[in-house]
């Protein structure tokens, strides 16, 4: 099999995602209370991506990383999505493709990370033009415990960009391994010691620079099954890489660990990467018949949907966020909801939380074909009941 085809394509991303028969790929695919089973069967979602991407919306009843966990595990409570790295060696947080939750065995691979981001990627050489100030936050942590970017000292300023100096300089310490992220509340990070936060056999960990590439690049095909060379690299942000990149892939095929394979489009083919072991399952995949009576909402970070050209390309679907866009230039609808049934992307709801009147309200919803809109509508209502039930409200769809 020299090619693959859209189909195989995106059934083995969906696989892959626990979103189409999830226990193909050893994933859970229903919840387990909020307790110590519920919290395993999380970690074995995030362990297959590698991170659960965050972000502060929560509008529609929760915030993108309990959504997620909420489309793969049927009665999921979502509130258990914000206590997660709460009291909990499981998972550290720092940056995948944008600062996400990984498992803890992942931090010795970010070493090269932590060390390149002694300078900045956007502040530039912030800490050692600010020694004096970082020197004194750490002992200020040290001495008073963890500070939450509120407790720095310094007034903010009123631009998207213009933050206070304090808190860059404890975001700069962050990046580079001084201080770690120990919980979240009310989704507030709490700054503290590395070493308070990260088990010492884990700090004392090294991986050198290609050793951490590999296995990143393996990582990454574990949550997508098939991936071009650039949507491996935007996974962990492996930007101005490209020589290590191509020596981490050619290790790779020549360990037999992944194989080159294109996408065969009408338009233009594609290259790209997949294990031998995915090949494998091509005859299954073939013979799958998805069924879209059931439908499933995914938060717009999903791991399926992160990647709008990788989206438009598989589901032949425009993947949109238009949260900073003024009302009136929007299309659907501040924070949509995309639903999937069967293998397709059906739609997408806009959703609004109102937790003193306990209702989940639907501002709107949109059908990619209104052709078979009488054949979705099914399904997305049950998506969004399910979804209402996940976040504790009463939807009010009919």
């Amino acid at each position: 099999m020299e090619s693959l085809t859209i189909k195989q394509v995106r059934r083995l991303a969906l696989l892959h995602a626990g979103l189409l028969k999830p226990g193909w790929t050893d994933l859970p695919s229903r919840a387990a209370g909020k307790g110590k089973r519920a919290r395993e069967r999380c970690h074995r979602v995030i362990d297959r991506f590698g991170y659960l991407q965050l972000d502060t919306v929560s509008v529609a009843g929760a915030r993108t990383h309990s959504i997620v966990l909420t489309s793969r595990l049927d009665g999921f409570d979502a509130s258990l999505g914000e206590q997660l790295l709460n009291g909990d060696k499981a998972l550290f947080e720092y940056w995948g493709h944008e600062a996400c939750w990984m498992p803890m065995s992942m931090y010795p691979q970010f070493g090269f990370r932590r060390r390149d981001y002694r300078v900045h990627p956007w502040w530039g050489d912030i800490l050692g033009k600010h020694r004096k100030l970082a020197d004194e936050l750490l002992k200020r942590i040290d001495q008073e415990g963890p500070l939450r970017s509120m407790d720095l000292d310094g007034a903010s300023g009123q631009g998207w960009w213009d933050i206070k100096l304090a808190k860059r300089v404890a975001e700069a310490l962050w990046s580079a391994g001084d201080l770690a992220i120990r919980q979240r509340k009310n989704f507030h990070r709490y700054f503290d010691l590395t070493e308070r936060v990260i088990p010492e056999t884990t700090r004392k960990q090294t991986v050198s620079d290609e050793d951490a590439i590999d296995a990143l690049l393996l990582k990454a095909l574990d949550g997508h099954g098939w991936a071009t060379t650039g949507t491996l690299a935007a996974t962990w942000r492996l930007v101005n890489m490209k020589v290590a990149l191509q020596a981490s892939l050619d290790r790779l095929v020549r360990s037999n660990q992944i194989v080159a394979r294109q996408l065969v489009t009408k338009q233009r083919n594609f290259p790209g990467w997949i294990r031998p072991c995915d090949l494998e399952l091509m005859p299954k995949i073939d013979a799958l018949r998805p069924h879209r009576n059931k439908g499933v909402l995914l938060s717009p970070f999903d791991p399926v949907l992160w990647d709008r050209n990788r989206v438009k390309l598989l589901f032949d679907f425009d993947q949109k966020i238009e949260i900073y866009k003024p009302a009136e230039q929007r299309k659907f609808g501040y924070y949509c909801l995309p639903v999937l049934a069967g293998e397709q992307l059906i739609g997408r709801v806009d959703l609004k939380a109102d937790r003193k009147k306990g209702t989940l309200n639907v501002l709107s919803k949109h059908f990619e074909n209104q052709i078979q809109q009488l054949q979705c509508e099914n399904a997305m209502k049950i998506a969004i009941n399910r979804y209402a039930e996940s976040v504790g409200l009463e939807s009010n769809i009919v």
